[in-house]
């Protein structure tokens, strides 16, 4: 079988894959391109990301804010964001007729709510610019000859000057990477949410409430966060959660998912504060019963569910409070112990922490300072972030660099 020869061959049919091709294919139209896709169908993650909207990236346009978004990746990333970031990703997008919107929370997806339409734009610049691209070609080896790298698939084999690693969390390309000297740091999931069983919250799904989250191993404060929690079906998530599975994503493995975390429901009060807001209660409504007066408008039945978890009848007329109820409706909202047992994926967005040792790449360009010629972009990486928007933006971030350098060889 005789190799087909290629200037560029990118291993990766994802977001970072297409948008490197494209950007490349564009300054540099005679050249080559190849994209080698291990599955049936090219980008799969955005067909899924953003329950199906595609969250392309996120309202934050400084760089060194928008740094900050990665557990892994915050330094490194900073010098490239000064480049090419989310105000540059919008600007691409919008310019090839795709109207974009951002969302309260800063998230940015196209007005149309569907990724396909993110999907279309990329493979009709493909098109325009002739990249070649192939499906059901699993790489299984890679190797320098000479000044070209031979790339053996499943179905062909190929050869090309420039060899750029665009395969995100694969396995079967983290092991070929290693072969060629590069240390990978083994994958943990990132984005998750938490397992939790407790009568706190059963029944409450769909509340969400501003928050101060801990993690305790034994009497060990292990990391913390803030932000809006939401109560679910299983437990708990929200950006306060998510931002701890990213932020510890490592230390929540060690622990096999199963640690105390310990909830602050009214983090802008003290312990005396609350203390004072519940003696005032019971002076200004003595005989009105504590389950119709809410304190700072708690959702009425998070309030009934912190009566019942502090055991005071809901019938008890504020009168009655006792310091032992203070006491106990304090540690409730201030400092709820809760147990977490597991992990659920994050919608449908499995993102992992692990990839190729940053060390071991040149920011400037992306390519690897092991093997000339050698890119490794996206979240082949071991480079993760809190939300799925920011994810995309170190894909486009990472492919628009290589496309430039390669284009400047």
């Amino acid at each position: 079988m005789s190799d087909q020869n290629f200037d560029v061959i990118i291993v990766g049919g994802g977001a970072s894959g297409f948008f490197a091709a494209i950007n490349l294919a564009k300054k540099k139209p005679d050249l080559k391109i190849l994209i080698l896709e291990k599955t049936k169908k090219f980008l799969n993650k955005v067909k899924i990301s953003g329950g199906g909207r595609c969250n392309v990236t996120h309202a934050e346009f400084l760089p060194k804010e928008l740094s900050k978004n990665y557990p892994r990746g915050e330094k490194e990333l900073r010098g490239p964001f000064h480049r090419f970031m989310t105000g540059d990703m919008m600007a691409w997008l919008e310019e090839r007729g795709v109207e974009l919107k951002i969302e309260e929370d800063g998230r940015i997806f196209p007005t149309s709510d569907d990724s396909q339409t993110i999907i279309d734009c990329f493979l009709s610049e493909a098109h325009k610019y002739k990249v070649d691209y192939k499906t059901s070609q699993a790489v299984k080896s890679i190797e320098k000859i000479n000044d070209s790298w031979s790339v053996k698939t499943t179905q062909e084999n190929y050869s090309t000057e420039y060899l750029i690693i665009a395969s995100g969390s694969s396995q079967q390309m983290w092991k070929l990477m290693r072969n060629l000297g590069h240390q990978i740091i083994e994958a943990v999931p990132s984005l998750f949410t938490f397992h939790i069983e407790d009568a706190l919250l059963k029944g409450l799904q769909g509340l969400a409430l501003p928050t101060e989250v801990k993690v305790y191993e034994g009497k060990r404060l292990v990391l913390s966060s803030d932000g809006d929690t939401l109560i679910t079906h299983w437990g708990l998530s929200g950006p306060a959660i998510l931002k701890l599975s990213a932020w510890g994503a490592r230390e929540l493995n060690q622990l096999n998912y199963q640690f105390q975390l310990r909830v602050n429901w009214l983090p802008q009060h003290s312990t005396e504060s609350l203390s004072d807001l519940l003696t005032g209660q019971q002076k200004d409504f003595p005989k009105k019963q504590m389950s119709t007066f809410s304190i700072e408008n708690l959702p009425k039945r998070f309030w009934l569910k912190v009566l019942q978890k502090s055991n005071i009848e809901e019938t008890q007329k504020w009168a009655d409070l006792s310091k032992k109820n203070q006491t106990d409706i304090i540690s409730v909202l201030l400092n709820s112990k809760l147990k977490v047992t597991g992990k659920s994926t994050f919608k449908d967005e499995f993102v992992t922490a692990g990839g190729v040792e940053l060390k071991e790449i040149d920011f400037k360009t992306f390519e690897s300072k092991l093997h000339p010629q050698l890119y490794i972009i996206g979240e082949a990486l071991n480079i993760d972030a809190i939300t799925g928007g920011f994810n995309f933006q170190n894909a486009w971030t990472s492919a628009y660099h290589v496309a430039e350098t390669i284009a400047e060889a």
